[in-house]
């Protein structure tokens, strides 16, 4: 077994690209040598800014020889079947094979296909990966002339290692033929770098001062980070993101700390962090009371002779004048008030079917403060009102011009800097959220009254003008909205039906048949959300059927507690009981409504009214009051084997049990309830024959089985429960 190392150098590759980069050469790797029936075993791929290096482990010398069999036409067939057979395996009429299938004379092709050197498997496959290579931006270089025959790329390529043990595969891509030397860091390293091996590969590039392997170089910037500013008494603030791109802006990371003149900490916090990772790839620190400090953390491609000095100082200046225009904008939006700032409002489309970004605040507006005066949400209707009309003021700002990430935050910021009240100012900051899952839910009831409101504004209006989601597509990114919808609703106990939101939400204008499928993706979202709870998408199917006018939180609460009890031994075994007995009532195409009544009991079993007051007509009520004594009657006919009677006994003290538990929303109880169940159904179908020769024993304890089947749906539709 061999090993091999294919190295592909380049010019700069973005850091963003480098992650797909690796995923696409193992994918493209692995598609070649299977398509050669080569095994591949474990594949290590690196990435620096400069090159891709892949190393396969444990790779044959040579494929086996095979041998191809594939059966044809009989020979009897005609000659186009069979001249259509040969084409297609490559082989004249006189190189088949007959042999004899069930009698009949059968044309076989049969190719012995001999083994390959793996070396010219590799040879073949190389260019094929490096033509068929997918990069999200790519460029053609060299003669225009050529350009339809030239090689796309990432960057200009420059050289490409191929080595299969110590010996290089010769091809050649686009005039760059593969060989066994490869370059250095840019700087630290000068003239061509001879890889005898693929154990030597990483060795000798970090004596030419590059780590090819992109996880050690993440790690060496996360702890060198963390390290300086520890140097400095300063805590590092953590961000994984920016460990991952200054490792793939680097060969060769050297992290080291600046400061910036502390007359810029005036401006937020949040603005310096983000004008120092976004424009600047740069960490900041805080100090040891959590708070900003003026302080960051570059990572250098070098090892400086002056330890770094002139590289900071060149980067604290660039930083400075970053800052300067940060600053520059704070100062200019505070000279306009937040309620001057949403009068441009008016200039911004929000959708061409929903109008300006205006009218969105107004509707906005009106449904916060619906939520509040409903008390379904227990904020200020006046303090809702008017941080539903702010909060999207600060689109029109400077600062949020420059960074868009920042919008909500910065008009909390302008809405403090103006006096308004805090709950307004909080409103404002975190109306967005929750923006997916994990991210914090907003607790506070002016700010869930005013991020309800956003969030189902959003979502009816899409779907009124029906622009909704498409399993592929969610431009308006409503599946988020609805996730965030139904955190609010939970998280902060809100007991509101989904239908009483809906109309409360709906345009004008729009299409008012749109909140069944409101409705629907809503109930979808759910089962998501739950997904990530650990609760099961058919115990929610279970608990909708019997819930149809529920608020969500009581939906939930009913579904937790269905699962929990389906998880016990009980509800297992109960959950087969009924089950049997759903089975055993289609075959028999038995009707409830002709059931119930035949049952001996010796309280109501559905809590109902006397049926007889449902029947105006005089001989109707007649001949229904006749049918129910005949079936009273019957029903009384015969004693009831013990695990019959006991059964009765046990619906008789469960049902009113679970319903009056369900009344209370003490799902628990019901499912206990539910519970005492188990033992009475495991013993009647033990001992009582359910379709006995007796037409009266068959009929009631068919009618029995039905009366199970009736307690057990008042808790939950067991039937939309899987396993």
């Amino acid at each position: 077994m061999t090993d091999f190392l294919l190295e592909l150098r380049c010019e700069e590759i973005p850091a963003r690209m480098q992650k797909g980069a690796r995923a696409e050469l193992k994918k493209l790797f692995r598609r070649e040598l299977d398509a050669a029936g080569v095994a591949t075993g474990e594949l290590t791929i690196w990435s620096t800014p400069r090159r891709l290096a892949l190393i396969a482990r444990d790779l044959p010398e040579a494929t086996k020889a095979v041998r191809e069999e594939a059966k044809g036409p009989p020979v009897a067939a005609p000659d186009q079947a069979v001249d259509g057979f040969c084409r297609k395996m490559g082989l004249e009429r006189d190189a088949l094979e007959v042999r004899d299938v069930k009698g009949r004379e059968t044309y076989f092709a049969v190719k012995d296909i001999p083994g390959r050197a793996t070396s010219d498997l590799l040879a073949e496959a190389i260019p094929a990966i490096i033509r068929d290579f997918s990069w999200p931006k790519s460029m053609r270089w060299g003669d225009a002339s050529l350009s339809t025959e030239s090689l796309r790329w990432v960057r200009p390529l420059s050289g490409i290692v191929a080595l299969f043990g110590g010996e290089v595969v010769a091809c050649e891509v686009d005039g760059i033929p593969a060989g066994c030397e490869t370059k250095g860091h840019r700087f630290h390293s000068s003239g061509a770098i001879t890889i005898g091996s693929v154990d030597d590969y990483a060795m000798k590039l970090r004596a030419g001062h590059v780590i090819v392997d992109h996880v050690e170089r993440e790690s060496i910037v996360r702890d060198g980070a963390a390290s300086a500013a520890l140097d400095a008494g300063l805590k590092l603030v953590e961000d994984e993101g920016l460990v991952v791109e200054n490792a793939g802006l680097t060969e060769w990371p050297v992290p080291l700390l600046g400061r910036f003149d502390d007359e810029f900490l005036t401006v937020p916090p949040e603005v310096i962090q983000l004008t120092a990772r976004v424009n600047q790839k740069y960490f900041v620190c805080e100090d040891s009371v959590g708070k900003l400090a003026n302080a960051f953390v570059c990572t250098a491609n070098i090892a400086a002779d002056d330890g770094g000095a002139a590289i900071v100082d060149g980067n604290r200046k660039v930083l400075a004048a970053r800052l300067s225009d940060a600053r520059f904008f704070w100062e200019l939006d505070q000279k306009t008030s937040l309620e001057d700032h949403a009068k441009k409002l008016e200039r911004i489309t929000f959708h061409e079917k929903l109008g300006t970004v205006a009218d969105k605040v107004e509707r906005v507006a009106k449904l916060a403060r619906w939520l509040c005066e409903e008390r379904i949400v227990a904020g200020d209707p006046d303090l809702a009102e008017q941080a539903a009309r702010l909060c999207k003021a600060d689109l029109v700002t400077e600062m949020v011009g420059e960074f868009p990430e920042l919008q909500g935050l910065m008009g909390g910021y302008y809405a403090r800097t103006e006096g308004l009240d805090p709950q307004v100012a909080d409103a404002i900051r975190d109306h967005y959220k929750p923006v997916g899952q994990g991210d914090e839910v907003p607790t506070a009831p002016v700010t869930v009254a005013v991020s309800l409101a956003d969030k189902l504004d959003t979502l009816v209006g899409f779907f009124q003008f029906d622009e909704k989601p498409t399993g592929s597509k969610d431009p308006f990114a409503l599946r988020r909205a609805g996730l965030g919808i139904l955190a609010l609703v939970l998280n902060n106990d809100l007991r509101v039906t989904m239908r009483s939101l809906i109309i409360s939400a709906a345009h004008d204008g729009g299409s008012p048949d749109a909140g069944r499928d409101i409705a629907g993706f809503l109930i979808e979202r759910l089962k998501v959300q739950q997904r990530e709870n650990g609760i099961r998408h058919d115990m929610i199917d279970a608990v909708l059927p019997v819930e149809t006018q529920a608020d969500t939180v009581r939906v939930v609460n009913r579904v937790q507690a269905l699962q929990a009890f389906i998880d016990t031994e009980n509800g297992t075994n109960l959950l087969a009981g009924y089950k049997r007995a759903a089975n055993i009532l289609k075959k028999e195409e038995w009707e409830d409504t002709a059931a119930t009544s035949s049952i001996p009991h010796t309280i109501p079993h559905t809590g109902e009214e006397d049926p007889l007051s449902q029947v105006d007509d005089p001989e109707m009520r007649a001949i229904v009051a006749a049918r129910l004594e005949t079936q009273h009657s019957t029903s009384l006919a015969y004693t009831p084997e013990p695990a019959e009677a006991a059964l009765i006994a046990a619906l008789d003290d469960a049902a009113p049990k679970a319903a009056t538990a369900i009344e209370a929303e003490d799902f628990a109880d019901a499912m206990s309830a539910l519970a005492s169940l188990r033992a009475p159904i495991d013993a009647f179908f033990e001992e009582v024959t359910v379709n006995d020769d007796d037409a009266i024993k068959r009929s009631t304890r068919l009618a029995l089985l039905a009366r199970f089947r009736a307690a057990v749906h008042n808790v939950a539709d067991f039937s939309r429960i899987e396993g």
